[in-house]
Parts: structure tokens; sequence; C-alpha cells
């Protein structure tokens, strides 16, 4: 890795290289790096948080970029917004219904085994509701408002959603921890097994949706 590309990486934020190159945030999700809630902390400080080499970790973040991947984020506000609500609203909505069938169907068939992901059910349920009730709130009073473009009290919703990402991000750090890293035993049956796969699914794209708001969408009406 060249000197330059190591400053290109280096000192920047994960939640600015996320934010500024395509395809990079499956790199931070391979690695486990938070870049939507923990996204203000350097890559050089984050790899030396985990443990990574940050020599590969640049690496990796060169190829990807080397790509070329086109922008998926359109710029026009309205666009950015269809986007959120359609790709990760409506798919939460579609999602975790089903990833609750499963979690339940999971804890009774394995109640019995230490290693099974004891109360995933309930916390689920919980980041469901939690999801719902935030996503009114973007639907209901935020997004009208940027539809708009802006509005002299719109600092007080965007703080609000800010504080609840938060929780959101520590709702999906309890949720890897009781289903273990997401990586099922091996004697797992096939709905453990896919529980896991949903689990890491909705955890990434919960991560996906919090970045674009974050660090794309509510920039726009920072000031």
């Amino acid at each position: 890795m060249s000197s330059t590309a190591s400053e290109r990486f280096a000192t920047r934020t994960l939640a600015d290289l996320a934010a500024t190159h395509p395809g990079v945030t499956a790199v931070f999700h391979r690695h486990k790096l938070d870049f939507c809630c923990g996204g203000r902390v350097g890559l050089a400080e984050a790899a030396t948080a985990k443990g990574l080499d940050l020599g590969v970790l640049e690496a990796e973040l060169e190829a990807v970029v080397a790509l070329g991947l086109p922008d998926a984020v359109p710029e026009e506000t309205g666009a950015l917004i269809d986007l959120i609500e359609t790709r990760f609203h409506a798919g939460h909505r579609r999602e975790l219904p089903e990833l609750l069938r499963l979690a339940r169907r999971t804890e009774a068939a394995h109640r019995a085994h230490a290693l099974a992901p004891h109360g995933i059910a309930a916390l689920l349920g919980h980041i469901q509701e939690e999801l719902e009730a935030h996503m009114q709130k973007e639907e209901q009073v935020l997004f009208p408002m940027m539809r708009r473009g802006g509005h002299p009290m719109i600092g007080q919703p965007i703080a609000v959603l800010l504080a609840e990402h938060d929780g959101h991000g520590a709702q999906l750090r309890a949720l890897e921890r009781v289903a273990h890293g997401f990586e099922p035993l091996e004697e797992a049956c096939p709905t453990w097994r896919a529980l896991y796969v949903g689990a890491r699914r909705l955890s990434e794209e919960v991560m996906e949706h919090i970045h674009l708001e974050n660090n794309v969408l509510f920039p726009r009406f920072a000031a």
C-alpha cells in the first residue's frame, strides 16, 4: 500500500469513506466495523480497536475503489427518500415477521441447548417495535419536511432520530451477541441456520439504512 493510498484512507472516518466510495460498506460489514452509529471514528483508530491490520484493510478498500462502482445514492433528496422508503422501510417490514417466526421456532425446538440463541425472539420483537415507531416518525414528520425543502425547526426531529439511531445500533450489537456472531453450530437445524442468515441480513440492512440517513441525507439539512 503506497503512502498516497494510506493517506487516502487511514485518517478518514468510516462514515466519510462509506458515503464517498460505493461498495466499501461490504468491506466494513466483513470486518464488523460500525460505519453508521460509530462512523465518526477514523479508519486507523477503528482498525486498532478491532485488532485489524490497517495495511490489509486499506488494500481491500483500494481494490473496491479501483472497481469504479457506480454510486447508487441519488443526488436528488426526494429520490433518496424514495430509496430509503422502498428498500429499507419496506424491507424491514417484510423481513422481520418471518425472522420472528424463525426465532420462535428455533427457541422452542432448542430450549435445552446451552448455545441456542435464547431471548432472540423477544429481542427481535423489540427491534420490530422500535423500528416501526421510528419509520413512522420519518414518514409522517421528517420526510415530508425534507421533500418541501426543509423547515426552520427541522433540526429537532433530526436530533430525535439520530438519538434513536444510536439505540438501534445498540440493539444490533445485542442481536449479534445473542446470535453468537450469526455463526451457527455444525448441528444447527435448517430453521436455526435460516434465522442466523436472516438476522445477519437484517443487521447489515439496518446499518446501511442508518448510514444513508446519518451520513448522507441528514447532513443536507444540517444548517
